[in-house]
């Protein structure tokens, strides 16, 4: 498929767990992730403040096994439908889902 990776040469990539349906993370892909999550089944991401590719899961096991990818209606978006390996957590601070804090509540 053929993303758009212009302006600022990323795209969202949003993280679910293609079993449950919870939404576990959000982060960024450039072209070169993108390639490389096709190539492994893998999910690979852009650091932007590392500025560099990194696997999630590649230090603590918790990787993201790619099920399904699907786009946005512009292409600079993607949703990444995955398995999570190891002890089944997404998040860097220990929980299944990076969304644990509440913005906002309506009634």
């Amino acid at each position: 498929m053929d993303l758009n990776f212009e302006g600022n040469d990323l795209i969202a990539a949003v993280v679910q767990d293609a079993v449950r349906g919870d939404v576990l993370m959000l982060a960024w892909m450039n072209r070169e992730a993108y390639e490389r999550t096709l190539a492994t089944g893998y999910v690979t991401f852009y650091s932007r403040s590392r500025q560099r590719l990194w696997v999630k899961g590649e230090s603590s096991g918790n990787r993201l096994r790619l099920i399904e990818m699907l786009a946005d209606c512009d292409r600079d978006a993607v949703l990444t439908r995955v398995e999570v390996e190891g002890d089944g957590v997404a998040c860097h601070n220990g929980t299944r889902t990076c969304f644990t804090e509440l913005a906002w509540e309506g009634r």
